[in-house]
This record gives C-alpha cells, structure tokens and sequence, in this order.
C-alpha cells in the first residue's frame, strides 16, 4: 500500500492537469462505483491531500468550470464516500448557483430523488428548493432518516414539512392522492406511509427541533381524540375511574376544539345516552346546528332530579367500595394538606427524626402520550399516625416570589440522604426520576439517597416466591365474577403495588383516582384519600413483612437485608401515565423453578453468548459493554430470527412479552430469558447477569467494541496517530472515535473503554489490543489484511494534545478508532453488584 501511495503521488507529479487526470480515470473505469473503498477511492482522496500540499494545481475560472460539469454527471452515480472529496477537490461550493440547482433538479426528473436529496443536502442548497416536492418521494420510500437531515440545520424547512405533514393528517385528506403522482416508483413502501407513521414522524420532529405543537394542529387533535377514547374505555369498559376523574381529564382534552366537542357528543351517544350526551352538550354550549338528532330534543328535558338520583347512586357506590378496597386507618383530620413554607416546617419536625419510618409517593398529570417530561404535582409522605400531603406546584410559586427556592429541596435532600431515617417507596427510582424533572436541584437525590427500601424489589421477590396467596391465615378478599359483573362490569385483575397491598394486606388499593388531573385546585376528598393511601400502606406492608417474612416465603432476615440501605437500587420507572407498574415480566427461563433454588455454577461473560430481541437493543448494548457476546435482531427483523441464530450459534435468546411465548418453545430448555420490559435497560442488563450468575471482572468490562462486537484491537501510538490525523484531516467519510477509559487490573491486556463522539448518549465501548498481522497503509487510512480501514478523521485535535494520552485503540473489523476517557469508572459504579474482583475471579 505504501508503494501504491508513492505511484500514485508520482503519477499526480507527471500529469499536466492533475484534475482533468482523475476526471478521465473515473469516467473510463467503473469499480469506483460500488460501495467500499475501491482503488478510485484511494486515488481520489490521495490527490486531496496532494492538492493541499500542491496549491499551484488547483484550476479557475472557464477551466474550472467545465471540470465542474464533468464531475457533476459522476456525482450522480457515486458512492457516498466520494461524494466529499470530489465537492472539495473541484470547489463545487463556488460554482453557480443556478447551475446546481438545475442539475439537482435534472436527478429529480430522472427518478434519482434519494441521490437530488443528497448533494443538495452536500451543497446546501435546500432554501432555493421545494421542500414538499423534494421530500415526498423520500417519505414514500420510507427515507425518514433522509428527510431529517435535509431540513435539519434550517428552521424555516423544519416548519414548512411539519406544516405539511400535518395537512397530509387532516380528516378528509386522501394519502393517495399523493401516491398517485409517483406511480411507479422504485422501493415504494406504501404500508409505511400512512397517518399513522406521519403521526409518529411529527412528534419526533416536534420533538427533535423544538417547533412550537400549535403548527400542527391535525395531528394534535388526532391524539386527543386517541386520548378520548382511551378515557372512554376506561371509565365504561375497565371501569377504573371515577365521574370526577374521567370529567376533569374530558375537559381539559376537549377544551373549547369545537371538532372534539362534536367526536365527545358521538362518543358519549354510543357508551351512554342521549341524556348524558345533552348534558355535556349544554356543558360545552354546542350550537343546535352541530348536535347530533335526538341530542338536541333531549337537552329541553334535562331535569334537576336526575342530577339528584346520580348524586345518590354515587354515594351508593362509595360505599360499596369500603368493602372491597384497602381503607385508610387514620382519622381523615391526619391528613395535612400543605401549601406554604410556614405549614411544611411541622412536617420536616416530624419527619427528620432518627429512627423514624416513612413512606413516601408521587403523584403527577398523566401525559396521555404528549411530549414532554412529567412534573410532580403531589408529594405525600406518610408517617405512623399521620400523612402529609405537599403541593408542589404551589410550593414551587411561593418560593419563587419569596426568595427561599433552595429551603424544600434541602429538606428532601436531607430526608433521602439520612441513613437513620427508613424511607419507604414502590418504584422509587422512577419517582425520583420525575422530581428532578420537576426541581433541577433535586436531580441527584437518588445518587445520595441512603436508607431507603423500595418495596418493588420485595414485590419481585414475592411474585417469585411459590407460596399459594390463598392458603394459611391470610385470607384474601377478592370479588367473585359474578359481583364483579353485577356490581361494576368486567375488573381489571390487580397489579403492581394493588397487588401488592392485596397479598400482604388482604384487600387491593382502589386504583380510580391513579389517572387523575393532579395539576388542578383544589384537589377533590377522593384525590386527598386515594393520595394518602398510597404513602401510609407501604407503612402497613413493611410492618407486616418484617414481622413474619417467612409465611410469606420471604428469608428470615428480611429486616436486616432491608433497613439502612445505602443506596436505592436501579427500580422500574412508573409510566408517564402513572398506570402501576407490571407485575415483572422477568420470568425465569423453562424449567426455572429448579433455578430458583439451585442457582448455576457461576460464569465469566466470555462464556456467555444471547441474542437480543429487536425491541432490547439498549439492554444488548449494555452486555456487550460488559464482555458478553451479543448479536442484536435490527430493527426490521422478525422475532423468530432470534430462535434462528440461538440455534445455530448456541446463544440464550433475550426477549420480553408476547415473543417469549413463541421463542421459548424453539430452543432448549433453560435457553430463552424474558426480561422485565417495564425496566431501563441497566437494571435489565443487572437482571440477566444475576440470573444466569455472569460474574463480570474489571478485565471484562470494555473488552468488546459495542459497535460490531469484536474483541481485538490495535494499539496506535499518540505520534503515530497524529501522523494518520493530519493526513487525513480532508478524508470523507464517518469516522467512530470515541473516548475511552483504561482498566488499572490487568496492564498487558490495555482494558479500555470508548464512546463514539458520533453518539455520546451510548453507553461505553471497549478494547483489549491485540496486535494483527498483515497491516498496510495507504494515504490516511491503516489498512489491516483483511480489508478494514481504520477511520482517523474524527479525532478532533484537542485530543491528541493531550499529555495524559499514549496510544489509540482502533477496532480491527469495524475501523473506529478511541482513546482514554473517563466512562470505566462510571460503568464499575453501575455494575458493581455484579463485579468480582481479581481474587474471587479464582474462587
């Protein structure tokens, strides 16, 4: 290669015009053409580095033009990685404007729109363009990805697609109208394009470029009329909500959209009557034109004592539900609900004692599937005798215009990083989660918190257990079907902490106020009961556990294992919509009730291979950061592909829901593992090693590239680098650096870690160098025997100035290069429940 460079460098010395030279290769040659790097691909990028150390050669004027046109008719059938140096080489970015845009316009015509989007995307021409005629053909083939980057660094096209994105929504709107005007066309996709995927695509954009939802009012009104139907069923058919609740989410859906106002008349029509619907009719002051026949003739016959014999059948029910539902065993004057600072200090007295056991709960708006983060609206903590019931929105407001914005989260700060003080939760990471979204300064209580148990690990462990909840001196007390249909339609069986509280306690939460509008004042007695609950039955659970673990098959040192934790444990994060968290899916595999008294003989993550399903590649990214050996389903993959390839290569499927029924019965026994969907992908990675007991050691960590899988590596030094840099600086391409973090336990192996700089929010990679055979160079790129270029470009210069830097770590199948960082330490704090260190590793 090296000698091919020097050819080359002397062929460029003895052309009168370099750049005409090149032109008349590519144009009698065609193995440039393919993808890879082809010997045009060496040419082309050595004559830019020759360019920049020769300026002398570089053309102008009518010369430069018409080495312009040439190389435009070539552009069109280029490989992406010659794109660029060909721009730069011709200095296309000076020529006419109205020339490019006439020869984009000439690949349009033809056909070739992925190819026009393109190099008008390279050149920067999208303001002159249309950005609805470019961008349709893209979307028909299902080139989203495309679509973004050609309006991505322009605003102005961010709100014309969006805008008519949302036109293509509108009720009414035939999407084949569109279609029809590319009949024909290559690679059409049409079961992707539909409102559905448009409906997506929208929220990603809105999402993506910050636009204002107003601009898309279509898709907006869609979704809530997606969240209308969804209240509908779960008040009529689930009946898990109650009048008030279900009125307050209506309204605040509905507002005054005169075109929801109208699908609430219909929806109200079919699940109830015509009475119901004039009420809301007159509610909403819907004009007599607009309402439905039979609506309008009811609303002149609405009478006050209906209003009365709902009222009484309401009390009616309340009171069945004493009888079937966990109540609150403290008088309702316990019950504190504080809005300003003078009335929490009476809280916090009570509540940072030593020794002092609380539990604790959230409560926020459910967001019904619309963007953005939720904000906690309600923070109960609940103590032996009493619960108090912060109002965080006020709280917030006060301390804004009183200047004491840091007094609360210094209390809460205090409460979760007090040892001495038990704090109890249900999914308390995902509580926490949502408080820093709502007070920044609270975002690293769960990384300071000690003393805290969060019952949803005691709740895995009892739906673990094989204990018959039936038998013994608990008894039970669940409706039988027959008064489950009579008194209140088809019940939702229990979950999640109402589960919970019913095996433990006997009776399940009455879960109808979960769903409620938890932003609006004043809150409703139902809201203040329910809330309250929530807090003060961790109480009673924690108590009565503790007491007689055993009977519930739990070990008999619970307390120990439980009281004075020092941190809180990775936990599932409850839904945005507040809807308990499932049961955990995190089945053992086929025959697990061996597993679970017998764990297995303990392995390294060399020794264990899986396949994650499509929807689990965060969890395969983890994994393989952690040494295991990890194939992942793309995104298009069937399920049964996995089954496939754990056949074939002796792998452990990984997978969650309705496929693990499916995948389990292809492969042996003991080889398909559902994982708990409801969890981040970190605590399912913790939830995979402990299960198969994969002990992970500090060599282990980084000791596979996350990005192919492979696990050798070339050691490249700082000087050496900085050579392949320079030469490079010009080179097209993507090039995967990434910073990388070096484990201290074993020297001669080099155990780093690296994060491509092209994704930063991926976990951490890693290498052990290795040092392969076979290595040419050519140009800017080290060429291993096997054909992989590794890729320098990126490596911004900062970082090979750097004195604490003494070699690179280059992947020797994928090409990416990465250097020290600082992510080892991160990922040995993660994971360090499951790390060994160097003397067990020979236990």
């Amino acid at each position: 290669m090296k000698k091919l460079k020097e050819e080359i460098r002397r062929g460029f010395a003895g052309l009168e015009d370099p750049l005409a030279g090149l032109l008349d290769m590519l144009e009698s040659s065609s193995d440039w053409k393919g993808k890879g790097h082809s010997l045009g691909y060496y040419i082309t990028t050595e004559l830019q580095l020759w360019i920049k150390e020769h300026p002398a050669v570089q053309q102008s004027g009518i010369k430069l033009k018409k080495l312009q046109a040439r190389v435009l008719r070539i552009l069109a059938q280029c490989p992406a990685n010659l794109l660029d140096p060909l721009i730069s080489i011709y200095q296309l970015h000076t020529a006419d404007r109205n020339y490019l845009l006439g020869h984009v316009s000439h690949l349009y015509h033809k056909g070739d729109y992925k190819e026009a989007a393109i190099l008008s995307i390279k050149l920067k021409l999208q303001p002159d363009q249309d950005v609805e005629k470019m961008c349709t053909p893209l979307l028909l083939q299902d080139k989203t990805n495309l679509v973004e980057d050609y309006v991505g660094e322009y605003p102005e096209l961010q709100s014309k697609l969006l805008q008519i994105l949302d036109t293509w929504c509108e009720p009414g709107f035939n999407i084949r109208d569109i279609t029809r005007q590319y009949q024909g066309l290559s690679r059409y996709k049409p079961d992707k394009f539909n409102r559905k995927m448009l409906s997506k695509l929208v929220f990603r954009l809105l999402d993506r470029f910050n636009v204002d939802p107003a601009l898309c009012p279509n898709v907006i009104n869609q979704r809530h009329l997606r969240t209308l139907n969804y209240l509908f069923y779960k008040r009529f058919v689930e009946k898990t909500m109650t009048q008030e609740n279900w009125t307050d989410h209506v309204q605040s859906t509905v507002g005054e959209n005169r075109w929801l106002q109208g699908h609430l008349i219909q929806l109200l029509i079919s699940y109830c009557d015509l009475k119901t619907a004039a009420r809301w009719a007159q509610r909403c002051n819907l004009p007599k034109e607009m309402l439905p026949y039979g609506v309008a003739d009811e609303l002149q016959k609405l009478q006050i004592q209906e209003r009365v014999e709902e009222a009484t059948k309401a009390d009616n029910y309340e009171e069945s539900k004493k009888k079937d539902y966990y109540q609150l065993p403290i008088p309702r004057a316990n019950i504190h609900f504080l809005q300003t600072w003078e009335e929490t200090l009476q809280c916090w007295e009570k509540v940072l004692r030593p020794g002092q056991v609380v539990g604790i709960d959230m409560e926020w708006r459910p967001s019904f599937g619309m963007v953005g983060k939720p904000r906690v609206s309600l923070l109960q903590i609940a103590l032996n005798d009493e619960v108090f019931l912060l109002d965080l929105p006020r709280l917030l407001e006060h301390a804004e215009t009183e200047g004491g914005k840091e007094k609360l989260p210094h209390f809460i700060q205090m409460l979760y990083s007090d040892a001495a003080i038990t704090k109890l939760g249900y999914g308390m990471s995902g509580d926490l989660s949502s408080l820093a979204a709502t007070w920044p300064a609270l975002k690293d209580t769960d990384k300071q918190a000690q003393g805290v148990v969060d019952l949803l690990t005691v709740d895995k462990q009892l739906q673990k257990s094989s204990i018959d909840w039936k038998k013994g001196s608990r008894k039970v007390d669940v409706l039988s079907l027959e008064q489950s249909n009579e008194d209140r339609g088809f019940r939702q069986p229990e979950k999640g902490l109402s589960l919970l509280v019913q095996h433990v306690l006997g009776k399940p939460l009455d879960k109808t106020e979960q769903l409620s509008n938890w932003e609006k004042r004043p809150l409703r007695e139902e809201q203040i009961l329910y809330a309250a609950s929530d807090a003060y039955c961790l109480l009673e659970i924690y108590e009565k556990l503790c007491k007689d673990p055993a009977s519930f098959g739990l070990s008999s040192d619970l307390t120990a294992s439980l009281v004075g934790k020092s941190s809180i444990k990775p936990t599932a994060k409850k839904q945005l919509n507040k809807q308990e968290v499932l049961s955990p899916s995190g089945q053992q595999c086929k025959g697990s009730k061996k597993e679970t008294s017998c764990r297995p003989a303990p392995i390294s993550p060399k020794e264990f291979s899986v396949v994650c399903d499509n929807m689990l590649q965060g969890l395969g990214r983890y994994l393989r950061c952690l040494g295991v050996d990890v194939q992942m389903l793309e995104n298009e993959d069937d399920h049964r592909k996995a089954a496939e390839i754990a056949r074939q290569e002796g792998r452990v499927i990984l997978t969650s829901g309705l496929p693990y029924q499916t995948l389990q019965s292809q492969v042996a026994e003991g080889r398909c593992f559902s994982v708990n969907c409801s969890e981040k992908a970190k605590e399912q990675a913790l939830q995979v090693l402990k299960h198969f007991n994969v002990q992970v050691s500090l060599a282990d960590i980084f000791s596979r590239c996350q990005v192919c899988n492979c696990d050798k590596y070339l050691k490249v030094s700082r000087e050496r680098m900085r050579q392949l840099v320079e030469g490079s600086r010009q080179a097209p391409g993507h090039s995967g650096a990434g910073c990388l973090v070096r484990s201290k336990e074993k020297p001669s192996q080099s155990c780093d870690a690296a994060m491509p700089a092209c994704n930063a929010a991926q976990p951490s990679y890693t290498l052990h160098s290795e040092w392969p055979e076979g290595l040419d160079q050519c140009g800017a790129s080290m060429v291993l025997a096997g054909g992989t270029v590794l890729q320098v470009a990126a490596i911004p210069p900062g970082v090979l100035d750097k004195p604490e830097l003494t070699d690179f770590y280059c992947c020797t199948r994928c090409g990416k290069v990465f250097w020290e960082g600082s992510h080892f330490g991160r990922v040995v704090s993660q994971f360090q429940d499951v790390l060994v260190t160097a003397g067990d590793e020979h236990l």
